[in-house]
């Protein structure tokens, strides 16, 4: 079994719980096409594209993000939507890690809502992969991360009334 990778990103989105839960039931495949300005959506798949810099040289990679599920928690003093998502590389796919992740979204206060992701990867290819992955991978899984979560949340911040 590979040993996996764990990548913790959050983010926040100054509208009400019950706005943003609307948006990304409703319309995750659209709110991440739309965050990632992306060029294909379909079913349940979105096809974005990720980029980012690491010491001045930009990474990019199509990527499909797989919707698994949605799970509404409501306990007496807790609420959350935890959104299992996939996604991988659009071409090439045994090249790059998949990522499992679940985006967590839970109110702060009123008026703001916290968006968490948590996702684990294996970089593939054994040994080569593993070392890809210390030299730059993990960084521009964390970066790739980042940009996603900031994204979704930027859009929501900009598109909620």
């Amino acid at each position: 079994m590979e040993a996996t990778k764990s990548v913790v990103c959050y983010d926040y989105v100054n509208h009400p719980y019950e706005k943003v839960c609307k948006a990304l039931t409703l319309h995750a495949n659209e709110v991440f096409h739309a965050a990632t300005k992306s060029a294909e959506t379909r079913a349940e798949l979105v096809a974005a594209g990720l980029h980012v810099k690491i010491a001045g040289i930009e990474f990019g990679k199509e990527i499909l993000v797989d919707i698994k599920s949605y799970v509404d928690v409501e306990k007496k003093h807790e609420r959350k939507l935890s959104i299992q998502l996939e996604w991988k590389a659009a071409n090439s796919s045994r090249l790059f890690p998949v990522m499992e992740a679940q985006l967590d979204v839970y109110p702060i206060t009123s008026t703001e809502t916290q968006l968490d992701f948590k996702g684990e990867y294996a970089p593939p290819l054994g040994i080569v992969g593993k070392a890809i992955d210390a030299l730059m991978g993990r960084r521009i899984a964390e970066a790739s991360v980042h940009h996603f979560v900031s994204e979704v949340a930027d859009f929501l911040r900009k598109n909620l009334d």
